[in-house]
């Protein structure tokens, strides 16, 4: 029997509750040290020092992003939780609710690693000078962009223009 679930167990944990707990984290992170959060976004040129106090707008500013990316993962939890118990009847819908979140967050993935890419200018390309926090962006980002590319390809999951054909003619064969 093909799947029936447009959120099988795989997305729905990566989404569901790996995404979560990284942005969660993360803003548990920047709470807790804010000044270090933003020192280690990306390596400091030869000649400027990172900063030693927050400028209060920059503070305000990277508090309030790393929450909004901590809601995010909220909203993930509840539309995928919301999903899988009150539509598991209907893969169709199910596939058309999902793909309304997971759309948008695919396209923030492709835009959030080609702007961290922008960002850092001519040192975008020394890898070696990365710091250990815009490694771990860059490489947990593709751990969130690569499994919405295959939600979005229709690996292991139901789509409705490719399975539905196959379900009813599963369901026939089975009620003769």
């Amino acid at each position: 029997m093909p799947p029936s679930s447009a959120i099988p167990d795989f997305y729905y944990f990566c989404f569901g509750a790996y995404e979560p707990f990284l942005t969660t984290v993360g803003f548990l992170g920047t709470l807790a040290d804010p000044l270090t959060a933003h020192n280690s976004q990306a390596p400091w040129l030869q000649n400027v020092l990172p900063y030693e106090v927050l400028p209060t707008a920059t503070f305000v500013t990277i508090i309030q992003l790393s929450y909004v990316c901590s809601l995010l993962g909220l909203v993930n939890i509840f539309v995928l939780s919301a999903v899988r118990t009150h539509l598991s009847g209907n893969p169709a819908l199910q596939e058309k609710i999902v793909g309304s979140l997971l759309t948008p967050l695919l396209i923030g993935d492709i835009f959030h690693l080609a702007f961290t890419l922008w960002a850092l200018g001519d040192t975008r390309w020394d890898f070696q000078n990365w710091t250990p926090m815009l490694w771990t962006t860059v490489i947990l980002g593709l751990t969130l962009m690569i499994p919405r590319v295959c939600w979005h390809l229709g690996f292991g999951r139901y789509v409705d223009s490719r399975d539905r054909a196959s379900q009813n003619i599963y369901a026939s064969s089975s009620k003769s």
